[in-house]
C-alpha cells in the first residue's frame, strides 16, 4: 500500500550555533517527521520559499502539517505590535499562508499545530490575543518552561462527537507552550477544545470543503512519550 505523503512546512534559523559553523539553515523539529514516520507516513519537508512554490508543493503532497514557530504578525489581523520581543517571520508567514491557500483550493487536508493553528485562523478571517499574559482571566500557565516537554501541564476539555473527543476523551491533559492564542475564531472553523481557563485548544472545520483538524499544544513533543499524542499522528495520516 502506498504511503501518504505527508508535507510538513519548515522553519528558518540565521544562525544554527558554531558547531554547524553559523550557518543558516532551514528545519523542521524531528518528533514531526518521526511521528509521521511512525504512523505510516511519508514526510516531505517543506522549506520556506516563494509563494509561488506553494502549488508545486501542495501538488506533491497528499496532507499539510503546519507546525509550531515564530509568532503570527499582527499585521495579518489588522493589529499594531503590542508586545515587546516579537518573534516573527514575514518571508514564513507569507510562504504558509500560501500553501494554507492553495491546500484548501486542492483539497488536501491540514493539520496544524500551536502558531499552525494561529495562522489557519488567522488566513481564514479570525484573530489572534497577542499575548496570554496580558488577560486578567488567564488562570493557568501557557508557557509551561522549565517543565519538559512531554511533560502535560494543563487540563482541557473536548467536545462531544469532535474528532478529538475520540482521541484523548472527554477530559485530558496537555502540554503547554505558547504565548498567542485564537481571540474571534474564523467563520469556518469551530471550537473542539478548551483549556481550563477558557482558551481555544482544539479547533476543527465546519465546512464540507475544508478538511482541518488543529491544536494548541504540542503532540510532536510527546508522541514518544504519551500514546495519546502518538494516536493524533496516526489520524492524521489515516484518517484525516
Amino acid at each position: 500500500m502506498k504511503r501518504p505523503i505527508i508535507g510538513i512546512a519548515a522553519n528558518e534559523i540565521e544562525d544554527a550555533g558554531a558547531r554547524l559553523y553559523h550557518l543558516p539553515i532551514s528545519y523542521t523539529p524531528c518528533g514531526y517527521v518521526k511521528a509521521v514516520q511512525n504512523a505510516g507516513g511519508l514526510p516531505m519537508v517543506l522549506p520556506i520559499g516563494s509563494p509561488d512554490l506553494a502549488k508545486d508543493y501542495i501538488t506533491q503532497i497528499d496532507k499539510l502539517i503546519l507546525a509550531g514557530g515564530q509568532n503570527v504578525s499582527p499585521a495579518l489581523y489588522g493589529e499594531s505590535i503590542q508586545v515587546e520581543e516579537a518573534s516573527l517571520s514575514e518571508e514564513r508567514d507569507q510562504f504558509e499562508l500560501a500553501l494554507i491557500e492553495e491546500a484548501i483550493a486542492q483539497k488536501k487536508p491540514i493539520f496544524a499545530i500551536c502558531r499552525g493553528l494561529q495562522l489557519v485562523n488567522v488566513a481564514l478571517g479570525g484573530s489572534l490575543y497577542q499575548d496570554l499574559s496580558h488577560l486578567n482571566d488567564t488562570k493557568i500557565a501557557h508557557m509551561q518552561v522549565p517543565v519538559s516537554r512531554e511533560i502535560p501541564t494543563h487540563q482541557i476539555h473536548t467536545e462531544d462527537t469532535c474528532i478529538l473527543r475520540k482521541i484523548y476523551g472527554e477530559k485530558t491533559t496537555v502540554n503547554s507552550f505558547h504565548f498567542q492564542a485564537v481571540k474571534k475564531l474564523a467563520k469556518k472553523l469551530k471550537v473542539t477544545a478548551l483549556s481550563e481557563d477558557g482558551i481555544i485548544e482544539g479547533v476543527e472545520s465546519n465546512n464540507s470543503n475544508l478538511a482541518f483538524l488543529g491544536v494548541q499544544w504540542h503532540p510532536d513533543f510527546a508522541y514518544d512519550h504519551l500514546e495519546q499524542e502518538m494516536a493524533i499522528f496516526r489520524y492524521v495520516v489515516e484518517e484525516l
